[in-house]
C-alpha cells in the first residue's frame, strides 16, 4: 500500500512540475523608428593611406555631419584591433554641425592595412563601420659606400 501511495505522490509531483514549466512566448518587441533621429553622414567611409613608410604619421580624420533633426551622441567607438585607436567627440553634435573621428594606426607594423572602426551612437543607424586601408613598407635607406680596409677616415 505504501508503494502505491508513494508512486501516486511521485506521479503527481512530476505532473505538477511539468505544468509549471509551460511557458508562453512573448510577443516580438515593436521597434519604432524615430523620423527625427540624428543621421551620421560621412564624407568618406574608407580612408586609403596608400603606400607609406614604416614609422610614418598614422593619424587620419573621418569628417561627418549630423544631417538629422536631433543632436547626435556618439557613445562608443572601437578599432578592430589594438593597433587602431579612434578618438571621437564626447559632446553632442547638433543638427547641421560637422565633427571628426580621428583614427591612429600603429605604423610600426609592416604589410597591408585593412582595419575597421565601429561607431555606436543614437543615430538612425545605431552602429556604423568605417575602414582604413593601405600598405606599410620598410623605410628606404641610403646606399652604403664601400670603403677599402685601411683607408683614412674623414673627420668633421
Amino acid at each position: 500500500m505504501k508503494k502505491i501511495l508513494l508512486s501516486f505522490g511521485l506521479l503527481a509531483f512530476v505532473a505538477a512540475g511539468m505544468q509549471a514549466q509551460e511557458t508562453k512566448t512573448a510577443p516580438a518587441p515593436v521597434v519604432v523608428e524615430n523620423p527625427n533621429a540624428p543621421i551620421m553622414t560621412f564624407e568618406t567611409e574608407v580612408i586609403d593611406y596608400g603606400t607609406i613608410e614604416q614609422g610614418a604619421d598614422g593619424v587620419r580624420e573621418f569628417k561627418f555631419t549630423n544631417t538629422g533633426k536631433e543632436p547626435l551622441i556618439i557613445s562608443n567607438s572601437r578599432g578592430s584591433c589594438g593597433c587602431t585607436v579612434p578618438t571621437w567627440p564626447k559632446e553632442p553634435i547638433k543638427p547641421g554641425e560637422s565633427s571628426m573621428i580621428k583614427v591612429k594606426y600603429d605604423t610600426k607594423r609592416l604589410g597591408a592595412i585593412n582595419k575597421s572602426v565601429t561607431i555606436t551612437s543614437n543615430a538612425s543607424e545605431a552602429t556604423k563601420v568605417i575602414r582604413i586601408k593601405g600598405q606599410i613598407v620598410a623605410p628606404k635607406t641610403s646606399p652604403v659606400k664601400d670603403v677599402p680596409a685601411g683607408a683614412p677616415v674623414e673627420q668633421e
